[in-house]
């Protein structure tokens, strides 16, 4: 409560204070001194004859030459700076686009090469299949003729070379070229098999039948040898062992290269 009394008494005391000194500055009147004008000192304009002075010719008045002021830099302004951006914005999508049509034309590129190597490999397949189809109807042309030959001069079947026989004597000058060794069967237009053919070495229980497609030189050795269509086996070392045995054989001599088959019979174990 003291604290309170004090405060108002203070207040009061101020606003008491500055009262008092309001109405001392109201009634005191300070005097304030003139200021003084300066005198002037007079002037002659030349009315007067005295003042006239001696006369002196003026110069004549050279052309001012106007020096030009430096080119002021302005700085770039907002709208600079927009098309500023504009321009580059503008760059990166022509970049973008350029970059989009160079990667559609490449994988155009890689599916055209794709699709050739697809007609490619399909026009080798199909020609390897019509190049075996006509040897295979040339092998039965020659069948085909030398049965009718045999019919013609009453010779059976079972006097012609290859007829199954492993005597290689007895397939010498075999026009049919065609004949068994071992339980497996070979053909080869105008060739005879020298000796037996290679039995396939193989661990593996596998039933079927591999036909590989041979290749033989004018001396009459196996130079190609490769597991072809009519196999039955997909196992790769049996496909495999049956190619090397296929290796093995040796025929009579002929002209050129000729194109035959093998057929293993592949029995379990």
């Amino acid at each position: 409560m003291s604290d309170y009394k004090s405060k108002i008494y203070g207040i009061l005391g101020s606003a008491l204070t500055m009262l008092l000194l309001f109405l001392l500055l109201w009634f005191v009147y300070i005097d304030r001194p003139e200021e003084q004008e300066d005198e002037g000192i007079m002037v002659s304009f030349g009315d007067s004859d005295l003042g006239g002075g001696q006369e002196t010719e003026q110069p004549a008045s050279l052309p001012t030459q106007t020096v030009a002021p430096p080119p002021v830099q302005s700085s770039p302004s907002n709208n600079d700076l927009m098309t500023q951006d504009d321009e580059e914005t503008l760059a990166l999508q022509k970049q973008r686009k350029e970059e989009e049509k160079r990667k559609k034309a490449e994988e155009a590129e890689r599916l055209r090469k794709q699709r050739e190597e697809q007609a490619r490999l399909e026009a080798e397949r199909i020609a390897k299949e019509k190049a075996i189809a006509e040897q295979k109807a040339k092998e039965q042309a020659a069948i085909d003729k030398a049965n009718q030959l045999g019919s013609l001069f009453g010779n059976s079947g079972s006097s012609s070379g290859g007829g199954g026989s492993d005597n290689s004597s007895s397939q010498k000058g075999n026009p049919i070229g065609k004949g068994t060794s071992g339980g497996n069967s070979w053909s080869l237009t105008g060739r005879n098999l020298n000796g037996r053919l290679a039995s396939p070495s193989y661990n593996s229980n596998q039933e079927g039948v591999v036909v590989v497609e041979i290749r033989v030189n004018a001396a009459g050795k196996v130079i190609d040898a490769k597991a072809t269509s009519g196999t039955t086996i997909s196992d790769k070392d049996t496909r495999r062992a049956a190619e090397d045995a296929a290796r093995k054989a040796t025929f009579s001599e002929g002209d050129g290269d000729v194109i035959g088959t093998i057929t293993y019979v592949f029995k379990l174990k």
